[in-house]
């Protein structure tokens, strides 16, 4: 998902061959993930724990954004700090370890039989994460540069394993009752461990180094940066001791502040970006990127209604369903489709014409991958995204079935550029 430039010298420092199996491995679960939604639509009509919806959320959350992300972080990490990935052998073997783990986990949920499989799968995604942490602090630890981006994503790295390990006890508190709740008690906990300290925190962090490169800005502000590091761990720390400790549904409004105006924050870092920048014309994969940053803001809007309902002590089983597909496929989703594009190239650029750029006509990046169906893609994207939340809400089964063709369809034309991409034949100098 995130790379540098060609031209920036350091995109060799990782291998193709490192980053690319998490690639595939995400494009395919993605595909699978809307096969899954549209024979599964029903469920998105019941409660939010429901074994089908499980499945899907975690083959999203896991084997779609979390798969690009620890593949695109270790090509990532080297450039923001200036050194080498450590050892290619650790990113290997975190990507077989969830490779492994992560349909385990997921067939799990789908039977909801919490087993041995389902255990195992757990406890080699939690290996995988490990192995990512070690690889990624060595990595850090060894460059004598400091820099926020990359404190960002090790972080986010940190709570990405506190909330698989979180998870890992929910697994087996299904069979052994190891906790004082049961494991549905967990779930807010679980989740937003996820989704605010993993992929918020990773998002803004990466983000806010990618997207004034790409726009070419000038524009730049650590301190600001900081602020917003604060605060989003602020958040999580104290929804941590809201949920275990207080009882008292209204204090999760003051976490949720600091994340909205963590995200308002970021919003304006981007703002200035884009004023500030010195190329006037901004490409579709980019333009997708932008409008994720606002989407950050839908699901948040959603928790805020959620919230306050609560207070009330009602319970509202669309706006939970609602507040999850936001997140997975529209949020996550949008920033994984824009980036996909604007980065990804330039990895198969790399290996196909690296060293080759001087000696003849070599093509541009952006043309390994077919234009046409990405903006067909994105249009079927946000129709069938919009269509579904709006099943979700009217409790319309035919919608939704309309609405997760969409997404499929998406999937497929993702995945055909994708592959297109990898399957590109150097061109002749």
């Amino acid at each position: 998902m995130f790379s540098p430039s060609p031209n920036s010298g350091l995109v060799k420092n990782t291998s193709w061959q490192v980053v690319l199996p998490f690639y595939v491995y995400a494009a395919v679960s993605f595909l699978c993930a809307t096969i899954l939604l549209f024979f599964s639509s029903s469920a998105f009509l019941q409660h939010y724990f429901h074994p089908q919806t499980l499945a899907i959320t975690h083959i999203m959350a896991l084997g779609w954004g979390t798969m690009v992300i620890l593949g695109a972080s270790h090509q990532l990490i080297p450039v923001l700090i200036e050194g080498r990935l450590y050892s290619n052998a650790l990113a290997y073997l975190s990507f077989v370890t969830a490779a492994i783990g992560i349909p385990l986990l997921v067939v799990g949920f789908y039977n909801f039989y919490f087993g041995w499989p389902a255990q195992l799968g757990a406890i080699l995604i939690n290996i995988s994460i490990l192995f990512y942490l070690i690889n990624i602090a060595t990595t850090m630890l060894k460059s004598k540069k400091e820099n926020v981006h990359a404190v960002f994503v090790f972080t986010a790295g940190l709570w990405l394993f506190i909330t698989t390990l979180v998870g890992l006890f929910l697994v087996y508190n299904f069979t052994y009752n190891i906790l004082s709740k049961d494991s549905l008690a967990y779930l807010p906990l679980h989740a937003h461990l996820g989704i605010i300290g993993w992929f918020l925190l990773l998002v803004i962090g990466v983000g806010s180094r990618l997207i004034p490169m790409f726009l070419i800005s000038k524009y730049d502000s650590k301190k600001l940066l900081w602020r917003v590091y604060g605060l989003i761990n602020f958040a999580l720390i104290s929804f941590i001791i809201f949920f275990l400790y207080i009882s008292i549904n209204w204090l999760y409004l003051i976490s949720l502040g600091a994340i909205l105006l963590a995200v308002c924050m970021f919003g304006y870092f981007c703002y200035q970006a884009y004023k500030n920048r010195l190329r006037k014309k901004v490409d579709d994969p980019l333009k997708v990127s932008l409008l994720s940053v606002f989407m950050m803001l839908l699901p948040l809007i959603i928790l805020i209604i959620i919230i306050s309902i609560l207070v009330f002590s009602v319970d509202n089983t669309a706006l939970v369903l609602a507040y999850g597909f936001c997140i997975f496929f529209g949020w996550i989703t949008a920033i994984i489709f824009g980036m996909t594009f604007k980065t990804l190239p330039f990895i198969l650029w790399n290996r196909a014409y690296h060293g080759r750029a001087a000696l003849g006509k070599t093509p541009n990046p952006k043309e390994l991958f077919n234009q046409q169906i990405f903006k067909l893609m994105a249009i079927l994207y946000i129709a069938g995204f919009i269509m579904f939340i709006t099943g979700v809400f009217g409790a319309n089964i035919f919608l939704l079935k309309i609405a997760a063709c969409l997404l499929f369809a998406a999937a497929v034309l993702y995945n055909q550029n994708v592959f297109k991409m990898i399957s590109h034949t150097p061109v002749k100098s």
